[in-house]
């Protein structure tokens, strides 16, 4: 557990394991605590690397902000990851977190030895009639509008948050499982007004570079959720996967399957980690 000191912030981290560096970046109102359940696993292949994010629990800013960019999010996980090592490393990202794990590797390919993208929120890259394309715009007008209660029902609906099961499996993968997602949610409701209001249109604008995504070959890799089906973010995993001509992995869960299903997921990232590898 450590505290590192970056223009504008003070950022919460850890690492644990040993072996090559694996770097895990949370969505958009969680933190680090939301991979413990993976991170026993991973550790006995990875050091494995966890931060909050600027401005959410644990990591604080030294003064307000206004919008945090996506090029201050890559920084960050830069010089989290400088900490832990200097070698190339790999990268796992959910959610918004998926969104910089696919800039930091199209910003700084020779830092990257694979990445992970577990349904990034990549909007931009739905079809030009689909409505979601400027969903978190809206939930951030909701927000100025209307105040954090009608944001969150704005991003609930829009996303396709909750209603019936998409798959058949249990929704939680044990009774940890249920107990780490109930843990999340409440650190969630601490966080999601600083994720509205300063990193939700940032992430949103950011259109992953195809282009240098498609030059890492196979180093890369997205993922979607086995119970997200038509959801948001397992859309846009589709898209991205679609456009970078790969067919996705597919993780246990939904779209938080590291927490209901930690045990499923470490597996299948570590086998999509070793299905990538380095090219030079």
């Amino acid at each position: 557990m450590a505290t590192l000191t970056v223009p504008g912030a003070d950022l919460y981290y850890e690492a644990t394991g040993s072996g090559p560096a694996l770097l895990l970046i949370a969505g958009g109102a969680d933190d680090g605590r939301d991979f413990g359940g993976v991170t026993e696993d991973l550790a006995r292949h990875f050091t494995v690397v966890t931060y909050d994010t600027r401005g959410i629990s644990r990591s604080r800013l030294h003064h307000p902000v206004d919008q945090v960019s996506i090029e201050t999010e890559v920084d960050d996980a830069l010089r989290v990851l400088s900490q832990v090592t200097d070698a190339m490393a790999h990268v796992c990202g959910t959610s918004a977190g998926a969104q910089i794990a696919l800039a930091l590797a199209a910003r700084r390919p020779d830092r990257v030895a694979s990445v992970i993208a577990h349904e990034p929120p990549a909007v931009l890259l739905l079809p030009v009639d689909d409505p979601r394309r400027d969903l978190l715009h809206r939930v951030v007008d909701a927000y100025r509008e209307q105040g954090l209660h009608a944001a969150q029902q704005a991003f609930a609906v829009g996303a396709g948050l909750g209603g019936p099961a998409r798959s058949d499996e249990p929704p939680f993968e044990s009774e940890a499982g249920a107990t780490a997602m109930q843990d999340k949610l409440t650190r969630m409701q601490g966080n999601f007004e600083f994720f509205i209001a300063h990193r939700m249109g940032p992430i949103g604008d950011y259109l992953p570079d195809l282009e240098a995504l498609r030059n890492l070959h196979d180093r890369i890799a997205i993922g979607v959720g086995a119970a997200s089906q038509r959801q948001l973010a397992h859309d846009t995993g589709l898209a991205l996967a679609a456009a970078l001509d790969q067919q996705p992995v597919v993780f246990p869960g939904g779209h938080p399957g590291y927490a209901t299903h930690p045990q499923g997921f470490a597996r299948a990232l570590h086998h999509a980690v070793l299905s990538c590898s380095p090219t030079r």
